[in-house]
């Protein structure tokens, strides 16, 4: 055999055997969660997930390349998890109506903080989280407000008495029925972006003044947005009772933008909120139109960009 065929028979090897390896590492279409999980939030860090369970506060973590995995946190009678964000080692829970702030160690599920947000008569749900370098900001559905748990230089949150309430200004108009709902934030945090469920309408937040703007699609909407997710000036809104995501080009200033996509998967049941890995989404079904029972069935679908 000449030098060229040699050559030749080991580019085609090599190839296939990267072909047969990528084959065999491709992560799961489908995670499945506990059944009668009942989730909400999720968040990813590297290749591990944590999903939280809206009824009992537990977290689920598990592993995108396998789709294995286990209770992180046990649950709690008077807990509840609604969005989260995993940041520098921990997890940062939005507590729903019971109005606080869980914060766990995301390697063995300690509690590290257990705050109070919302104070005062007047219902309330805590129901997403978005963590800068510097501060942890929780969203309120019933309230027009926003709140700061400030940071330490590792990502420590403050004591009880850092907590900071934001009141929400500018354009934003508490509704009846949910109201702020998904947030994220530019890395800096130098602006924070929310979305009102019961608008469709998506908000620049300045964090230094609470002052909304409404940010302009050109006409659209996002009806029933949930979670969001900010990368760059691309931004993902889950419109959970539509089973769709939209993904929105947002222009510098993050005042206008477009819908540019609309992302569907017939996986998908209910999905409330998302996180990324590279070039793919992972949605969580909440399955809110099938009544919860101790066998239902929950998942995480995982969908490309």
């Amino acid at each position: 055999m000449t030098r060229l065929a040699l050559g030749a028979l080991a580019l085609a090897l090599t190839v296939a055997v990267g072909t047969a390896s990528a084959a065999g590492t491709a992560f799961p279409k489908q995670i499945d969660l506990p059944n009668g999980f009942q989730p909400e939030g999720i968040s990813i860090a590297g290749e591990r997930l944590f999903v939280g369970s809206i009824p009992t506060g537990a977290v689920y973590r598990g592993s995108l390349r396998t789709g294995m995995g286990s209770e992180l946190v046990p649950a709690a009678g008077d807990r509840r998890a609604i969005g989260l964000e995993a940041d520098r080692g921990r997890l940062f829970v939005a507590g729903g109506p019971t109005g606080k702030a869980f914060v766990y160690d995301a390697r063995t599920g300690a509690t590290l903080a257990e705050l109070t947000l919302a104070t005062g008569a007047g219902a309330t749900f805590v129901n997403d989280v978005a963590v800068t370098k510097r501060a942890a900001w929780f969203t309120d559905s019933f309230r027009d407000v926003l709140y700061r748990v400030p940071l330490g230089p590792s990502g420590r949150p403050g004591s009880q008495s850092s907590v900071q309430t934001v009141p929400l200004g500018g354009d934003f108009v508490l509704q009846s029925g949910f109201n702020a709902n998904g947030i994220d934030a530019r890395p800096n945090g130098g602006a924070l972006v929310i979305v009102q469920s019961n608008t469709g309408t998506l908000f620049r937040v300045d964090p230094r003044t609470g002052v909304a703007t409404a940010i302009s699609l050109g006409g659209a909407s996002v009806p029933n947005g949930d979670g969001i997710l900010l990368e760059g000036f691309t931004l993902y809104v889950v419109q959970n009772q539509l089973n769709q995501i939209a993904k929105i080009a947002l222009r510098p200033g993050l005042r206008t933008g477009r819908i540019v996509k609309t992302i569907t998967d017939s996986e998908l049941d209910v999905p409330t909120t998302i996180d990324s890995h590279g070039s793919l989404l992972y949605a969580v079904n909440a399955r809110f139109s099938t009544p919860p029972t101790p066998s239902t069935e929950y998942w995480v679908t995982r969908l490309p960009k």
